[in-house]
């Protein structure tokens, strides 16, 4: 689905907090929204489920309006940074609900709910309580429940905000790897640069209810049009990832090391230096 915000703006008890926000996320792109707290990454997503109407422009899903399309019609998911999972069912259940919810057999979303947390690795765990499994593992069953509906597109608040790094990494590989199974168009709010750059095909970079910058994680971590693109991107960090063929490689971010041999290699940000890659030994 190519979903598209044109214009939108919209203010809560008098307050302005998304401005003139346009952009558009192409059929099974995968898109990041990156910014500080208060930047109105979350609102967005509450603007394109219908969760929050607009007060100006408006919402497409493949060219078509949905501004007067009821939330439950979107045919869009989300994954909340709260999780929200029903604890007094049964990890299948809570996965099945949304076909429940549209009148589904039960044979069939007993088959669905099977194949989705094969999906997301949660073979076996199908009878257990949501309260008798780790943050991972309900953060895994909320991504199941989220595409048992096979929705158009899926959209995720920081899902990975509650989790250790080890439990980050792991999921980010597995948002990933569940966006290519199912060619879904998705949206992810965050605040972790890294993130952005190597699971996006494109950064919207949002200050103030404002979109300041929207590129590819190339664009946006070699060419930052605005001070606080380019002091997000460039705080002291490291990535790792491979060399071939001149073109530094992780995820879906690629730059450009014309100079650094084939193999494995870090790509370096330093505050106030251009980013660099070098090879590791």
């Amino acid at each position: 689905m190519r979903l598209a915000l044109e214009n939108i703006g919209l203010s809560l008890g008098g307050k302005e907090i998304l401005s003139d926000v346009s952009f558009t996320v192409e059929d099974g792109q995968f898109v990041s929204i990156l910014g500080e707290s208060g930047a109105g990454k979350s609102t967005t997503l509450k603007v394109v489920t219908g969760i929050l109407p607009q007060d100006a422009g408006r919402v497409t899903f493949d060219g078509v309006c949905v501004d007067d399309v009821p939330t439950h019609r979107r045919d869009v998911a989300m994954v909340f940074q709260d999780i929200r999972l029903f604890p007094h069912m049964s990890v299948a259940d809570n996965v099945a609900f949304p076909l429940r919810m549209r009148g589904v057999s039960k044979a069939e979303r007993q088959r669905v709910a099977d194949e989705m947390l094969e999906a997301v690795r949660l073979e076996g765990f199908a009878r257990r309580r949501t309260f008798e499994l780790s943050g991972g593992q309900q953060q895994r069953v909320a991504l199941a429940r989220a595409l048992a509906a096979r929705p158009k597109a899926l959209l995720l608040d920081e899902p990975f905000s509650g989790l250790d790094e080890q439990l980050r990494d792991d999921m980010r590989r597995l948002v990933t790897a569940l966006h290519e199974r199912f060619s879904i168009t998705s949206v992810m709010v965050t605040h972790d640069p890294d993130e952005a750059l190597v699971m996006s095909d494109l950064v919207l970079f949002m200050s103030g209810g404002r979109l300041i910058q929207a590129g590819t994680p190339r664009e946006m971590l070699l060419s930052p049009a605005h001070e606080a693109v380019r002091t997000c991107f460039n705080d002291s960090s490291a990535i790792q990832g491979d060399v071939a063929d001149g073109v530094f490689a992780c995820g879906r971010l690629r730059v450009p090391a014309p100079d650094v041999a084939d193999g494995p290699a870090v790509l370096v940000r330093v505050p106030g230096r251009v980013p660099f890659v070098h090879a590791l030994a």
